[in-house]
């Protein structure tokens, strides 16, 4: 079996890398691998190594490396694996997996052939199901047709049927079916959709630009309106309802798209299901991770997971080498080597005399956490003296929030921010965020305003300033 993960580590590169507009903390991001299913190569990856399988599907509109964009969905999808081994994948026609024409979508059948295939892939015999939306119907055709593999069914914001009929009241009209399906060919990939079906979240302006991002990413606005229409047309799988033997735990909410009352019918015709219905109306996750990971984790293992991790108050540091690429090529590697090794003593020596700890390096700079910001922007100020007796430009980024540990490593948004923070300074400054220099209040720092600014895959609009000498 390959390995699950690529490694845990942070990383934060000069600015001469490829990476720099991506400095953040990577953590246990999963390699995307694929599985070919006939003609098609469906994509999927692997998270944690608990004693159960969790196999985790979207509905269209998602990507599977865009989904660690953001950082509160990483974070519930790392909650998610801390007890199971978490499964993602992208059924065919949507995100990192083949698409499809747009003429000839694929039968039930077929995309459920894809989810038995990523359960192959992986070598999972009996795993638990997690499916969301429109992808909700191809679960419950699995949890039927091969009830020895399934071992629990999750559902949220699904549903057996959408269009109405008879004996289905609680269906859309075909008029309403017209005008969902339009209004997603117009709108698909543009943050209006988000706004639309996600209400709670229509003020969010970094998560609503990432999902109208991921959903292009996903599909084209023609290949979205004609899986919609398809959907939403001819979906239907009440028949399979009563053959389900995998105990259920259904997630519902009262979006105008798929109002709740479809999730009360699931629950009604599946034997033994459970209900717990979402306050709000957003049909995404994202505002529900939390109730999600608790329900899930109770669900699936008979008691509420504890976290490995626990969080901490604590500034964050990153500092790295301005023009360290070409610094390095004008040096030679020998020359170069024993600079960065200078520098490396250098910094060590603040870190130790300012009481900070230092999380790691990240080739051309440093990961330190500090218990008081003051002391830590006294410390950036100082390396960054020192360092530059070496002949060497540093910058430096700060900032205070509650951080995840994880072992000897920390996670979360606060090191995301601080990261962040450390890519737009300038060469010798050291920038904090509005955070730190409220905390410091009183400490004779100074500071100038460098104005307000968008972090990106952070959530809203950060004020960052400068230290002054």
């Amino acid at each position: 079996m390959p390995p699950a993960v690529s490694g845990i580590f942070a990383i934060c590169p000069s600015a001469e890398t490829p990476f720099q507009a991506d400095c953040v903390a990577v953590m246990d991001i999963p390699e995307t691998r694929y599985v070919a299913v006939g003609d098609a190569d469906v994509a999927y990856q692997v998270l944690g190594d608990g004693p159960l399988d969790l196999l985790y599907f979207y509905g269209l509109g998602t990507q599977l490396d865009l989904l660690w964009d953001m950082p509160d969905v990483a974070d519930y999808m790392r909650r998610l694996a801390s007890f199971c081994r978490l499964i993602l994948f992208d059924r065919r026609g949507t995100g990192a997996s083949d698409r499809v024409p747009v003429g000839a979508l694929p039968t039930w059948e077929t995309w459920a052939e894809d989810l038995g295939a990523v359960l192959d892939a992986v070598g999972s015999r009996r795993a638990a199901l997690f499916s969301a939306l429109d992808s909700g119907p191809i679960a419950i055709l699995f949890a039927a047709t091969h009830p020895e593999r399934v071992s629990a069914l999750i559902l949220f914001n699904s549903t057996a049927r959408y269009m109405v009929a008879e004996d289905y009241p609680i269906g859309a009209a075909s008029e309403e079916i017209d005008a969902v399906v339009e209004t997603v060919g117009t709108s698909w990939g543009t943050p209006n959709l988000f706004r639309t079906i996600n209400p709670n979240r229509a003020d969010d302006e970094e998560t609503t630009r990432i999902r109208a991002k991921m959903a292009r990413a996903a599909a084209t606005p023609r290949s979205a309106k004609a899986q919609y229409d398809y959907l939403m047309r001819h979906q239907d799988v009440r028949q399979f309802l009563p053959l389900i033997q995998a105990p259920t735990l259904i997630f519902a909410t009262n979006n105008p798209l798929v109002p709740l009352a479809h999730g009360r019918y699931l629950a009604e015709h599946v034997k033994g299901a459970s209900l717990i219905e979402l306050p709000g109306g957003d049909l995404n996750i994202d505002d529900y991770s939390h109730t999600f990971t608790d329900a899930i984790g109770e669900f699936l293992t008979g008691e509420r997971p504890v976290p490995e991790i626990h969080r901490i108050l604590t500034t964050v540091l990153f500092t790295d080498i301005v023009g360290s690429t070409e610094l390095a090529v004008s040096l030679g590697d020998q020359r170069w080597r024993e600079l960065l090794d200078a520098h490396d003593r250098r910094v060590r020596e603040q870190v130790k005399r300012h009481r900070g700890r230092e999380i790691n390096t990240t080739g051309d700079g440093f990961f330190v956490t500090f218990d008081g910001p003051a002391r830590a922007i006294r410390c950036a100020q100082t390396i960054i003296e020192m360092t530059y007796q070496l002949g060497l430009d540093l910058r430096a980024g700060l900032h205070t929030g509650e951080c995840e540990v994880r072992g000897d490593d920390l996670g979360g948004l606060a090191v995301h921010i601080a990261a962040r923070v450390g890519s737009l300074a300038d060469p010798g400054e050291v920038l904090v965020s509005g955070t730190v220099k409220d905390l410091v209040v009183g400490s004779g720092i100074e500071f100038h305003e460098r104005g307000e600014h968008e972090l990106k895959g952070v959530p809203g609009s950060w004020m960052l300033l400068a230290v002054l000498d």
